[in-house]
Order: C-alpha cells, then sequence, then structure tokens
C-alpha cells in the first residue's frame, strides 16, 4: 500500500464530555489538538443523555482548533474513536436526532436487565456476546425506547430512522449520511453482536427486539471504508481509514498488539484491558469478552476487560458538584496537603458500579466523615478510591490469566497525577508506567487511520514510537485501607433496591 499525499493523521476522540480533535505527525507525536465539551443531561436520578447534535457541534468545533493552530499540518486520513455503548438514534435524511441519545453511564434500564435474568436469558447473552445484562450496554437502551417513545419507535420500524453507536453517527454525519457502519470493536459492546459469528445475532436481536435492518454494517478497525463529505466537515475530503471504542482505541495506541500486554485509561471512568490474541476467553470472574480490533481480512483480535465506571467524573464531582476544586488539576495539590485520608472512604458509585461487583442499584458513599474532616481528606480518599477501584480489577484479571501483571501501562487525562499514579503502584504493589502521550484513545484513533492508508507500515513501526512518561515504584502502605474499602462498597450495595 502506497502512502497517501500528506503529512498527518487526524483523529477524533469523542468521548463522554467532550470532543477532541488531534493531529498526529508521521513520528506518532501529537502535533495539534481542538478541544469541545458538550452538555450532560440528568432528567432524572440514574440517568444520562447526550443530545446528538452537541456532539456534532463540537465535532467540527475541535476539529477546526486544531486544524486552525497547525495550518503547516495537512491530513491525510481520518480516525474515529468514541464512548462506547451510548445508544444514537438519528434521521437517514435528515441526520437530525429525533430524541437525546442514552450514554453509557445511564441505569434506567436496570428493570429491564432483571427481567431478562429473571426469565433465564443471561447464560444465552454471556455465552454470545461476552457480556451480561447490565444497563451499560446497549441493547437495553433500545429496548427501554421501544417500550417508552412508541412515536421515534416507529420510525425506526420503518426505516426512516437509524440506530448506532456514537461513531456510526459520526460518520454519518461526516459522510453526508452515505454511510452507515460501525467497527467491530464498537459492535462487540450493544449485547447484539455475536463474537464467535463476527456479526449481528438475530437470536439477540428479536430478544431485545431491535430491527436488524435498523443497525449499521459491521466493518473493519482499519482500512478505508469511505470517505468524508467536504461540504459538511469543513472542506475536507479524507478517506475513514480507523474506528475503534474508546478503551480498545487506547489499547492500540499503548501499542499492545501482542497477547498478554495490558493497559488501563483513567478517563471519566478507568478501563482495564488485557489483549488475549485471536481467540475470545471467556471470564469467570465478572470481566467482559470484547473485540479489540479487526484486521481488514476478517481477523479479530480480543480482549479481557475490566470497567470502572467512575474515575475521573469523581473529580469532576468534586469540582462541579462539591464545589471544592476549582479545576481538575488542583486535587492532587489538595490530596498531598495532608498525610491520608483521615479515615474517610468515598466509594464513587455515581452511575451504580461496574468490575467486580456489578450493581447498577448501588449508590455513591462517604464514610467516616467526622468533625475534623477537610476537603483536602476527600480529595485524598478519591484518589484512593480510583486507585482502589483499580486494584480489584486487576486482582481478578490476575486471578482470571492464573498470573500476576509485570506493570500497569497507564493513560488518560488522570494519569498525569503523581499522587495516583503513586497510590496505583502501591496498592497493586507492581510497577505503574505512564505513557509519554497521555492521549492513547485519540492516538489509537490516528494509528488505525495510519495503518489504513500506509502513512505507517506496520504495528511494529508504531510500536517503536511508544515512548515511557515516568515509571512508579509500589511503597508500603496502611494494610486496612483495603479491607475498609471493600467494607464501605458493601454498604453501597443495592441502595436504590432498599
Amino acid at each position: 500500500m502506497t502512502q497517501a499525499a500528506g503529512n498527518a493523521v487526524l483523529a477524533l476522540d469523542a468521548g463522554t464530555t467532550g470532543v477532541t480533535a488531534l493531529l498526529v505527525d508521521a513520528s506518532a507525536q501529537v502535533a495539534s489538538r481542538g478541544y469541545a465539551e458538550f452538555a450532560q443531561h440528568f432528567p432524572a436520578d440514574g440517568w444520562v443523555e447526550h443530545d446528538p447534535n452537541e456532539i456534532w457541534a463540537a465535532t467540527l468545533a475541535a476539529t477546526r482548533a486544531c486544524l486552525e493552530s497547525a495550518p503547516h499540518l495537512t491530513p491525510v486520513a481520518i480516525g474515529i474513536t468514541n464512548q462506547r455503548e451510548t445508544a444514537v438514534l438519528w434521521d437517514r435524511e435528515t441526520l437530525g436526532a429525533p430524541r437525546r441519545a442514552i450514554v453509557w453511564q445511564d441505569r434506567r434500564t436496570a428493570a429491564i436487565c432483571d427481567r431478562l435474568r429473571d426469565a433465564g436469558h443471561e447464560p444465552m447473552v454471556t455465552a454470545a456476546t461476552g457480556l451480561r445484562l447490565d444497563p451499560y450496554f446497549t441493547a437495553t437502551k433500545l429496548t427501554w425506547i421501544r417500550e417508552n417513545d412508541p412515536h421515534t419507535w416507529a420510525q425506526v420500524e420503518s426505516g426512516r430512522v437509524a440506530i448506532g453507536t456514537v461513531d456510526s453517527y459520526l460518520v454519518a454525519r461526516l459522510s453526508r449520511g452515505l454511510l452507515h457502519i460501525t467497527d467491530a470493536s464498537n459492535a462487540s459492546r450493544t449485547l447484539l453482536y455475536d463474537l464467535h459469528t463476527g456479526d449481528w445475532s438475530d437470536e439477540l436481536c428479536a430478544l431485545f427486539e431491535v430491527p436488524r435492518s435498523a443497525l449499521p454494517e459491521v466493518v473493519s478497525s482499519y482500512g478505508v471504508v469511505g470517505r468524508t463529505d467536504p461540504t459538511t466537515f469543513l472542506g475536507l475530503d479524507l478517506p475513514i481509514a480507523g474506528i475503534a471504542g474508546d478503551q480498545q482505541a487506547a489499547l492500540f495506541g499503548q501499542a499492545c498488539f501482542d497477547e498478554g500486554s495490558s493497559k488501563c485509561t483513567y478517563g471519566t471512568g478507568s478501563f482495564i484491558l488485557v489483549n488475549t490474541g485471536n481467540e475470545p476467553v471467556m471470564s469467570s470472574n465478572g470481566l467482559l469478552t470484547t473485540v479489540a480490533w479487526q484486521h481488514p481480512d476478517g481477523r479479530r483480535d480480543f480482549a479481557l476487560e475490566g470497567s470502572v465506571f467512575v474515575t475521573g467524573a469523581a473529580v469532576q464531582w468534586l469540582r462541579d458538584g462539591l464545589g471544592i476544586i476549582d479545576s481538575a488539576g488542583e486535587v492532587e495539590a489538595l490530596a498531598r496537603s495532608v498525610d491520608d485520608s483521615g479515615g474517610v472512604v468515598f466509594v464513587p458509585a455515581l452511575t451504580g458500579l461496574g468490575a467486580p461487583d456489578w450493581d447498577p442499584s448501588a449508590r455513591g458513599a462517604i464514610l467516616g466523615i467526622s468533625r475534623g474532616t477537610t476537603r483536602a481528606h476527600i480529595a485524598r480518599a478519591t484518589l484512593e478510591a480510583i486507585a482502589y477501584s483499580v486494584g480489584d480489577v486487576v486482582e481478578l484479571m490476575s486471578a482470571e490469566a492464573g498470573s500476576h501483571l509485570p506493570h500497569l501501562a497507564v493513560d488518560g487525562g488522570a494519569a498525569a497525577n503523581d499522587l495516583l499514579c503513586e497510590m496505583q503502584a502501591s496498592v497493586l504493589q507492581i510497577p505503574v508506567v505512564r505513557s509519554e502521550q497521555l492521549e492513547a484513545t485519540g492516538l489509537g484513533a490516528a494509528f488505525l487511520a495510519g495503518l489504513g492508508t500506509g502513512f505507517w507500515a506496520d504495528t511494529a513501526t508504531l510500536a517503536a514510537t511508544w515512548r515511557s512518561g515516568g515509571r512508579f515504584a509500589p511503597r508500603a502502605i496502611d494494610t486496612g485501607g483495603h479491607a475498609r474499602w471493600r467494607k464501605a462498597v458493601e454498604r453501597s450495595l443495592h441502595w436504590t433496591d432498599a
């Protein structure tokens, strides 16, 4: 494959709170960046929604800022990565959204999951998808729309309205409606994709009552699948050559191409993935089995994943909810101002709990508060909560694999926090290695698109560009800390049930 004209790859990272656009040059360095936030909507307890039109507006704003700050760079291709599991609906002709998207964090479908579980469907669902019946995933969100928004669902059944995840929606907007696709990594997070056949499952579509005709075509994660339309996308006519869910993209961006390699991304939540090679490994301990990426020839690599729903979002809540910090970057200095959390334990189950507890009815709790508690103690307890949450998942992953990880590779915005990395190494009692490029998610999207167009020759070329941004050795810690954390988690479980 010959390299197309251009000196950079454009990556779009459509996250949970905003869209980041990156220009990545031939040396795999982020040469330019643009960012735009979009609104979070919370119409009821446990509900989280996004307006797809606001996501698209943020995409245009972030891309424009990125391009304007680097006029010397010419993109050769575009790669897309995205918040996963979020259910998006849009009009195939106008591309407008008839309703808000239901976000991956949303817990409103817990009763639907219970209903399906009580009917005995979960073993079949798990065997086919590698997932579990949890509100986290896309299919039950679509079932909820069918049951509660019949006008919109009638348009889905008539073929007027399309269904997809955020990647599918962005590709539709980028191509002015010509493409309705998703890649295998995103499809594998919907509860509608069969890991064994590599396509949508008629049986699962029937179970969740989702018309297969409304779903996107499943394509490979890299290789040219279409082009952007310059009349709708800032005058850019680029091959769309890379698509992956955010956590799989981060695994790719961390150059975890070999079986057994792993990473943890600290974003809105934290997600730990380990590459398991070309066969799906089904978990018996609460981990998820997922497609890591699909090659252009149809071969797939798989991963085991542990999902922690709220980590960086907990710091955001300290800022926006409690108002005890003005910016997320302040939390490290505030937490370092005290020697310990003063007995305070924070369980950030603000949208339920993922691995290893999997309880959508859990809610956040701050325990151990006394007259001496300050905002610094709460800040430190928040970082400890992130470290303990990730530690529980890594322990689960080690048990599943039958061996301990030699180190944990980390990326994401919160990985810039040295104190968190120190805590994480001490909780795990293994070194934590921070990537020099913290935006591994967007970098992975760029890598996929560059690989798919010949901008980079192969994965060995990409692996050679990886650089460490710091190594944190484990230290001795309070051995009772984890026991207190687990005791607090137990008290947060089944809260809304009660």
